[in-house]
């Protein structure tokens, strides 16, 4: 099935997640936030539904995991940009690479 296209809610979050750079990171509460409506649970959905044209795996949990289901590729591809992690490799460090808009 196609999902249908995104509305302003989902173009706004996906905005947001063009503008991190790599090495950062937001939360989907911090997507949330920043648009200035929904929440995490909402923001997941636009990321779940659309996300795949943006990079995707630079928003994580708010305990600074990658999303189920992707957490290798994920991580991955922030080793690869140099995201601080947290020790033993599994999530970011959010202190030191969340990012400021």
């Amino acid at each position: 099935m196609i999902p249908p296209a995104p509305d302003d809610y989902a173009e706004e979050v996906l905005a947001l997640v063009e503008r991190i750079p790599p090495g950062r990171v937001l939360t989907y509460g911090d997507l949330a936030g920043l648009v200035g409506r929904g929440g995490p649970r909402q923001a997941g959905t636009v990321m779940a539904t659309w996300g795949g044209g943006v990079p995707w795996w630079r928003v994580v949990r708010a305990d600074g995991r990658p999303a189920t289901g992707h957490v290798r590729e994920a991580l991955e591809r922030l080793r690869s940009e140099g995201t601080p992690l947290r020790p033993g490799g599994d999530r970011v460090d959010l202190g030191r690479c969340r990012f400021t808009p």
